[in-house]
């Protein structure tokens, strides 16, 4: 068996063992006759921003957007459609065609308003889409056949197809809006029924473990999905949450797992986000988080991280999300330290990861400010 069917068929297991679990809560027991009727609660991801809270996504800082902001996301998007291969994918040597990578190569096009056969660079989504549909397995596992950890190209896969998804509704296709949306579905209920007794998800998509980084892609799947009008089980956002909740430090960071263990601001953004979108807004420990990463993550403090885009990816969100101050003292800052960090060739170096996803985390975060992706809406 290839390693791509031994992950087809593991997802498919999982698929199924979870599934009845997955989809609907047990019937209340013991709940007498005459019994008044109770008003059900309203799901978090439902849950509007109070008048108290308003993120930047209406209330935008001045001077966002800049002359140099604007070469910058020109230059960048100009080299990242150039390392596109012919069949979709975006990669490296290292990683090959990697679905995550080619999922957030898409999502840097989106986020300047592109659209499978919209805009200077509507064709790159849908050569990506096109690539990413192709790896889309039976038991609804997005992976291409290299994944070591395929449960992050899931969740980065899944988030992309659920912004195309919610924003186009297939196109105008009939046949082609179909497989999306049998994707979307198939995706969706893949990482529903993979969820562990903990409440997260791990590498593989099997619910044995969980971590913080894997959960968080998860959760921003499961956001844009709804966001895109797909049913997600209230029971699953509200273990997710639960999950998220226990792995913070009493320093307001985030711990890797349940086990103790240090905070890492990277990680510790990842949390923060999470929780913002699984529709937590005001809280104490995003209050704690947000001023752990005001301490430990500022930009200009730490540039060697080997989690250097990832962390910040998620920071920036975090901030956004927050609003008022917390992103008004953040854009300025992290828009500088990227263009500043940007080459002649309009790229940007991940020595982690490799250059073409370093690209396109720094294009997605200096593109928040165009507002275009669902997902940064609410």
């Amino acid at each position: 068996m290839t390693a791509r069917q031994t992950i087809r068929a593991i997802g498919l297991v999982a698929l199924l063992a979870g599934a009845a679990a997955a989809v609907a809560d047990d019937p209340p027991a013991n709940v007498p006759p005459d019994a008044p009727a109770v008003a059900p609660q309203p799901d978090k991801l439902d849950l509007p921003f109070d008048d108290a809270h308003k993120s930047a996504q209406n209330a935008p800082t001045e001077g966002e957007m800049t002359a140099k902001l604007d070469a910058g996301i020109t230059r960048g998007l100009a080299w990242l459609a150039k390392k596109q291969s012919t069949d979709g994918s975006f990669g490296d040597d290292r990683w090959g065609r990697s679905v995550a990578i080619t999922s957030l190569g898409a999502i840097a096009f989106m986020a300047d308003g592109n659209l499978p056969g919209r805009g200077p660079y509507g064709e790159n989504v849908e050569k990506a889409l096109k690539h990413v549909l192709e790896n889309c397995t039976e038991s609804g596992l997005v992976a291409g056949d290299t994944a070591a950890a395929p449960m992050y190209g899931h969740g980065f896969a899944t988030l992309f197809l659920c912004e195309v998804y919610g924003m186009t509704g297939g196109g105008p296709d009939a046949a082609a809006a179909a497989k999306l949306h049998n994707a979307v579905l198939r995706a969706v209920r893949l990482i529903v029924s993979t969820q562990n007794d903990e409440g997260g998800w791990r590498y593989n998509p099997v619910p044995n473990d969980a971590d913080v980084s894997v959960t968080i892609c998860q959760i921003m799947a499961l956001r844009a999905a709804r966001n895109a009008g797909l049913e997600v089980p209230k029971q699953t956002i509200d273990r997710a949450v639960d999950y998220i909740r226990r792995c913070q430090n009493d320093d307001g960071g985030f711990k890797y797992q349940l086990t103790a263990g240090p905070s890492a601001w990277p990680r510790s953004a990842a949390g923060i986000a999470s929780l913002y979108y699984a529709g937590i807004y005001d809280d104490p420990q995003i209050n704690k988080g947000l001023k752990y990463l005001a301490v430990n993550a500022m930009p200009r403090q730490d540039r060697t991280s080997p989690h250097y885009f990832y962390g910040h990816y998620y920071a920036a969100q975090a901030m956004y999300l927050a609003g008022g101050e917390n992103w008004s003292a953040w854009w300025p800052a992290i828009r500088e330290e990227l263009l500043v960090a940007q080459q002649q060739d309009g790229s940007w170096q991940d020595p982690a990861v490799g250059d073409v996803y370093g690209t396109a985390m720094a294009l997605i975060v200096l593109q928040m400010p165009k507002r275009y992706l669902p997902i940064f809406q609410k």
